[in-house]
């Protein structure tokens, strides 16, 4: 055990020491990606390539297994299993469908108002179920096929559910931003939740505003408007999914728990509405918890693979070399613009855990020297990176909304870069204006 600290501590030494590991680390994980290596393995591979210059091959792998185990030992990460099985639960359980409805009851009647359901619904599905991929599939299978029917044209109806879809990951309870409060070292999640929230909605309104006006100047049809009282009774019908959210983040920020045991209280709300709607049966529940159980081995490989990284990168000096060339903008602005751009691009070609993982100890430092608050600056960069899951290579939501609409990446293009505009405009807006983020914490979590 002590020769294994002794080497570890060598390697340390020695890879601070040697610029050369920021080469090797850099561009063995950049050509990995470029030869289309899962993201995970890159990072992986990259990181033991860079140790194995000081210890060796065998050494190298003993010591970063150790780094992804030690990585993954966090109370906090146990809420991601629990959110994701809630999230198959819900997927599963026919929520999808009474949250649709209700949307259509409020939004049905107005131009564009199918596309506007959509929206709405993916935010309201996708903050319940904490997944974009969810929001995505559920609802694009669901209105999708309605839009069409309607008139309304393919590549469209696909590029408003992709975009809505990301809404998911601002409006809590939010996998993503549990996980960068592990990588921000201890920012609230309460905090972090109720930041998400008027960004969200800010992103949403957006999306619709966008898409009301392709859909007037194409003359889409409206839904027949609801009455008062057909309007009460889906939202009677809605109220027990919608309720889920009360008792999450009322339970978190009330601190009756914290956010792992909310999603546990997420699972067993979410199981017995499922089985109350009688969307699932108990034979279902082998192939729900596989599929949970798949998806969280998933995250939790990039997870693991992510730290092992970020280990690495603060040996060789990476985060410093960075922070300090991005500190030496003497403008405030321009550093915000240069941080917004960087982390853009990587949104681009790598999946939302590891580019958390991985910048925000690089920026997060810089940012609070700046004067920017730790939860704002965690609602930024997870809107920014949103943006990514709408775009090649590595976009997730893209491929899953691409597939459910049967369409191609290259036909929902055109249609989807309104959208995307109207992304990067709430972006803007949310980055300008700290308190979009910062009113709902300061007025309910106030000492």
């Amino acid at each position: 055990m002590t020769l294994a600290l002794l080497q570890t501590a060598a390697a340390s030494s020695a890879l601070a020491a040697d610029g050369t590991a920021i080469a090797v680390l850099v561009g063995v994980f950049v050509v990995l990606l470029a030869l289309g290596v899962r993201v995970a393995f890159a990072i992986g591979l990259a990181t033991l390539a860079t140790m194995s210059l000081s210890i060796g091959p065998v050494a190298a792998v003993t010591t970063v297994a150790q780094r992804m185990a030690t990585g993954l030992d966090s109370f906090t990460l146990l809420a991601i299993p629990f959110f994701i099985l809630a999230g198959q639960l819900m997927n599963r359980g026919g929520i999808a469908e009474r949250l649709i409805d209700f949307a259509k009851s409020l939004l049905g009647p107005l131009p564009g108002g199918l596309a506007f359901v959509n929206v709405l619904a993916s935010m309201l599905f996708g903050a319940i179920s904490g997944s974009a991929v969810a929001a995505a599939s559920a609802i694009g299978s669901t209105v999708g096929p309605r839009m069409m029917e309607e008139g309304y044209d393919r590549d469209f109806s696909a590029a408003v559910n992709i975009t809505s879809a990301t809404t998911g990951l601002v409006i809590p309870p939010s996998n993503v931003l549990i996980i960068y409060s592990l990588a921000s070292g201890g920012a609230s999640i309460a905090a972090l939740f109720l930041a998400g929230y008027l960004p969200g909605l800010l992103v949403g309104g957006m999306l619709m505003g966008v898409a009301g006006v392709i859909a007037w100047r194409r003359g889409y049809p409206t839904e027949a408007a609801a009455g008062l009282s057909e309007i009460a009774h889906r939202f009677w019908r809605a109220l027990p999914s919608l309720f889920l959210l009360v008792v999450v983040i009322g339970g978190i920020v009330a601190g009756i728990f914290t956010a792992t045991e909310a999603a546990a209280v997420a699972v067993l709300y979410a199981a017995a509405l499922a089985f109350a709607y009688r969307g699932i049966t108990a034979r279902d529940l082998p192939q729900i918890l596989l599929d949970a159980t798949s998806t969280t081995a998933i995250v939790l490989l990039l997870i693991a693979v992510s730290i092992a990284m970020s280990w690495i990168m603060a040996y060789v000096n990476l985060p410093q070399a960075i922070a300090g060339a991005v500190a030496a903008v003497e403008n405030p602005i321009a550093v915000f613009l240069l941080i917004n751009a960087v982390l853009l691009f990587v949104g681009v070609f790598m999946d939302m855990t590891p580019a958390i993982l991985i910048f925000t100890p690089i920026f997060l430092p810089v940012a609070v020297e700046l004067g920017m608050d730790p939860v704002h600056f965690g609602i930024v960069m997870v809107l920014i990176l949103c943006s990514g899951r709408c775009t090649p290579p590595v976009g997730s939501v893209l491929f899953v909304g691409v597939g459910v609409a049967e369409t191609t990446i290259a036909q929902v293009v055109r249609p989807l870069l309104p959208m995307f505009i109207a992304m990067l405009v709430a972006l803007a807006l949310v980055t300008a204006f700290p308190g979009l983020s910062l009113w709902l914490p300061d007025l309910l979590l106030a000492d």
